[in-house]
C-alpha cells in the first residue's frame, strides 16, 4: 500500500494536564487511597474522642508503606489548648445533643459540591405518575384492594369487643351475629390483602422498568464529555440501587401511607363516638408526634441524598478496582478506601436520629396507654363509660397511635426516596446531544472527501489546554493518509473529531463539501469504519462481534471473507467452537482482538476507514490487513513515529 500523504504532528502541541482542583466536584476527585502516593486529607467529628474535644480534632490519614499499616496524626487547634477538661466536655455534650454540630451531615461529605435541584414530594409524585400512566389500572386496582383491606381491618376491634362482652352477658344471638361478621371481615381482609400485595408488587416492577429505561436512554444520547466527568460505576449505581430505592415510593411508601391514613381515620372516628375528651387527648399526642417528624423528616431526606452520593462513589471505587485488578496486584498497592468510612459516619448519624425518633414515639405511646387506663377507669367509676366502651377505646387508641407512628415513619421513608430521586430526575432531564436531537443532511452516497479548515480543539474537561491549533488538511477520496507523531501529539484527537465524538472548538471539518456538524450523524457513521488503539470485544460469540454495527444483511461467506482479509480466520477456527465461541476482553490477546476489530470494519465496507494505531499489537509482517484499502475508499492511519513504517 502506498501512502499518499504523511503528516507529522510535533509533541509541542500535546495537552498539558492542569493540577486537580481540591474543591472540584466529587466525581472528578481521585477516589483511591494509595498508601505510597496519595494522602487524602479530611476532617470529621466523632463523639467518642476522650478527652479531646471533637470540635477541634483534625486527622490526617497516612500509611507507612505498602504493607498497609496506617497511622493517624492528631493536631489540636492551638487556640483551644487553654480550654479546661470540663469545658471541653461541655462543648462535646453540646455537639452531640440534637441540633448540635455533630449532626451536620456535610461534615462527612465535604467534597459533595455538585448542585442538585431540590424537588418537592408533589413534583416527584407527578414524575412517577408520568412513568406509570400507561399501566394506571394496576395502581388503581392496588389502591382499591388496599382500601377494602384497611376498612375491614379497622372494623375488627369493635366487633371483637362486641363478641367478648356479648358472650360475657350470655347474649347468644348477638354473639353468633358478631362472630359471623368478624369471620366475613377476616376473609375479606385476607383476600384483599393478597391482591393488594400482588398489585403493588407489579406496580413497583413497572416503575423500576420505566425508570431504568428513561435513565439508560438519557445516558446513551449524551456527549462523550458527559462520560469523561461521570464515572461508569457512578452511573451504574444510579441505574441499580438508586432506581430500586425510588421504586419504594409506590411499592412501600404510598402503599403504607394510604393504609395507615385509612386505618388511623377509622380509629379516630370510633374514638370520637366513644368519648370526645379522651379522643382529643389522644389526637393531641398524635400532633406532638407529627411536630417531631417535621424536624426528623427533612434530616432523613438530607441523609438519604448524602448517603446516595457516597454510595455511588464507593461503587465506582469497587468497579475501578475490580477492572484494574491485574495492575493492582502487579504493583502490590491494594487500596484502602475512605468513601465507605464516610458512608458509615452518615449511616451512624441516620441511625441515631432514628433512635431518637423511636424514643419519642415509645414515650408518647406509653403515655397514651396510661391516660386511657386512668381516665377511662375514672369514667367507669363515674358511670360515663361501660367496660365494653373502655375496651374498644383502648383498642382503637392503640390503632390510632400505631397508625400515626407508621404514617410518619413511612412519610420519612417517602422523603428519603424523594431525596434519592432528585439526582435521578436531574439525569433523566439531561438534554440529548445535538448530534441526535437535530436532523442533518443525508448524503445519497458518501465519497470520502475530507477537509480540516483551521481546526482548533480543547477537551471540555481541560478547556485551557489546546490539543490542536489551527490544523488545515485536505484528503481526497481514495487517498491513503498517514498521520504520524509522538504519543500525545493529537493524532487520536483528530480521529475523534472526524468521527464527531467531539466538535471542534474553532474551525470546521468538511465531508464531501458539507460541514460535519450539518450532516446526519447516523448516516455518516454507517459509511465510516473505525478501529481504535485498544479495541474492546462484547461478551458474545466471535461472529456477533464481527457483525456488530453492520447495517446490511450479511452472509456467512462475507463474515469468513472479512476475517480472512484481517488474518483472523485461522486463529478463530482454532477456538473451541470456532466462530460460535463466546469471547470477551480477557480471553483473547491484544493482537487477536485487533484482528477481530479490523474484520468488523472491513465487513461494513465503509467509504472512509480510520485506523488509529489499530495494528500496534500485530507483528510487522502481518500487521497490515489485506482488505483495509480498496478502490474508492479513503484510508486514514494514525501511527506513532516508532511504528511509522508499518
Amino acid at each position: 500500500m502506498t501512502v499518499s500523504h504523511l503528516l507529522f504532528f510535533p509533541s509541542t502541541i500535546a495537552p498539558q494536564i492542569p493540577p486537580l482542583n481540591p474543591r472540584s466536584p466529587l466525581h472528578l476527585q481521585p477516589r483511591h487511597f494509595l498508601p505510597t502516593t496519595i494522602k487524602p486529607h479530611f476532617q470529621f467529628s466523632i463523639p467518642f474522642c476522650f478527652p479531646i474535644s471533637p470540635l477541634t480534632t483534625q486527622f490526617t490519614a497516612r500509611n507507612s508503606g505498602a504493607d498497609g499499616e496506617g497511622e493517624f496524626e492528631h493536631n489540636q487547634d492551638p487556640d483551644k489548648l487553654s480550654i479546661g477538661f470540663a469545658s471541653q466536655w461541655v462543648i462535646f455534650i453540646r455537639s452531640v445533643l440534637p441540633g448540635g454540630p455533630w449532626w451536620n451531615l456535610r461534615d462527612s461529605c465535604e467534597e459533595r459540591t455538585d448542585d442538585v435541584k431540590s424537588i418537592s414530594i408533589v413534583s416527584a409524585l407527578r414524575r412517577i405518575w408520568a412513568l406509570i400512566a400507561d399501566d394506571k389500572w394496576v395502581v388503581f386496582a392496588a389502591f382499591a384492594s388496599l382500601a377494602i383491606a384497611a376498612i375491614s381491618e379497622v372494623s375488627m376491634p369493635s366487633l371483637l369487643a362486641a363478641c367478648i362482652f356479648s358472650a360475657q352477658k350470655g347474649e347468644s344471638m348477638a354473639f353468633y351475629r358478631n362472630s359471623q361478621l368478624l369471620m366475613l371481615l377476616c376473609i375479606t381482609s385476607g383476600i384483599s390483602s393478597g391482591l393488594r400485595g400482588s398489585y403493588f408488587g407489579i406496580a413497583n416492577m413497572i416503575l423500576v422498568k420505566h425508570l431504568r429505561e428513561s435513565l439508560y436512554s438519557a445516558f446513551l444520547f449524551q456527549d462523550l464529555s458527559f462520560f469523561d466527568t461521570e464515572a461508569v460505576g457512578n452511573l451504574t449505581s444510579r441505574l441499580g440501587s438508586d432506581c430500586q430505592r425510588l421504586s419504594r415510593v409506590i411499592g412501600n411508601d404510598l402503599h403504607f401511607i394510604f393504609r395507615n391514613l385509612v386505618q388511623g381515620s377509622g380509629a379516630l372516628i370510633n374514638l370520637l363516638m366513644l368519648s370526645q375528651p379522651l379522643a382529643l387527648s389522644s389526637l393531641a399526642i398524635c400532633f406532638v408526634l407529627s411536630a417531631i417528624f417535621l424536624v426528623y423528616g427533612p434530616y432523613q431526606k438530607e441523609a438519604a441524598k448524602v448517603a446516595q452520593d457516597l454510595e455511588a462513589c464507593a461503587t465506582e471505587v469497587a468497579y475501578e478496582a475490580f477492572s484494574l485488578m491485574k495492575t493492582i496486584r502487579a504493583y502490590g498497592v491494594e487500596m484502602e478506601e475512605t468513601w465507605l468510612k464516610k458512608l458509615t459516619f452518615v449511616n451512624v448519624r441516620e441511625s441515631l436520629a432514628y433512635g431518637l425518633w423511636n424514643v419519642s414515639f415509645n414515650t408518647l405511646y406509653r403515655s397514651t396507654q396510661i391516660l386511657a387506663v386512668v381516665f377511662g377507669g375514672l369514667s367507669i367509676i363515674a358511670g360515663h363509660m361501660s367496660h365494653e366502651q373502655l375496651t374498644k377505646y383502648i383498642l382503637y387508641c392503640e390503632w390510632l397511635i400505631y397508625a400515626t407512628w407508621r404514617l410518619v415513619d413511612n412519610l420519612t421513608s417517602l422523603l428519603q426516596s424523594v431525596g434519592a430521586s432528585e439526582r435521578l430526575f436531574q439525569l433523566i432531564d439531561l438534554l440529548p446531544s445535538s448530534q441526535f436531537s437535530c436532523k442533518g443532511v443525508k448524503l445519497q452516497q458518501l465519497r470520502g472527501d475530507i477537509e480540516f479548515v483551521d481546526v482548533s480543539f480543547s477537551y471540555p474537561t481541560r478547556v485551557q489546554a489546546l490539543v490542536l491549533q489551527h490544523v488545515n488538511m485536505s484528503i481526497r477520496s481514495s487517498e491513503v493518509i498517514a498521520i504520524v507523531g509522538p504519543s500525545g501529539s493529537g493524532k487520536s484527537t483528530l480521529v475523534k473529531l472526524l468521527l464527531r465524538l467531539f466538535d471542534p472548538t474553532d474551525g470546521e471539518i468538511l465531508v464531501d463539501g458539507h460541514p460535519l456538524k450539518d450532516l446526519d450523524i447516523r448516516g455518516l457513521r454507517r459509511g465510516v469504519g473505525y478501529v481504535g488503539q485498544e479495541p474492546h470485544l462484547f461478551n458474545m460469540d466471535v461472529k456477533s462481534n464481527i457483525t456488530y454495527g453492520c447495517h446490511r444483511d450479511v452472509r456467512w461467506a462475507d463474515v469468513e471473507s472479512a476475517a480472512t482479509l484481517a488474518y483472523a480466520h485461522d486463529f478463530i477456527t482454532s477456538l473451541p467452537q470456532g466462530y460460535d465461541t463466546l469471547v470477551d476482553d480477557d480471553l483473547l490477546s491484544g493482537g487477536q482482538k485487533q484482528r477481530i476489530a479490523i474484520a468488523r470494519a472491513i465487513l461494513r465496507d465503509p467509504a472512509i476507514l480510520i485506523l488509529d494505531e489499530a495494528t500496534s499489537a500485530l507483528d510487522a509482517e502481518n500487521g497490515q490487513p489485506q482488505g483495509a484499502s480498496r478502490k474508492g475508499r479513503t484510508l486514514c492511519k494514525a501511527r506513532e513515529i516508532a511504528r511509522a513504517d508499518s
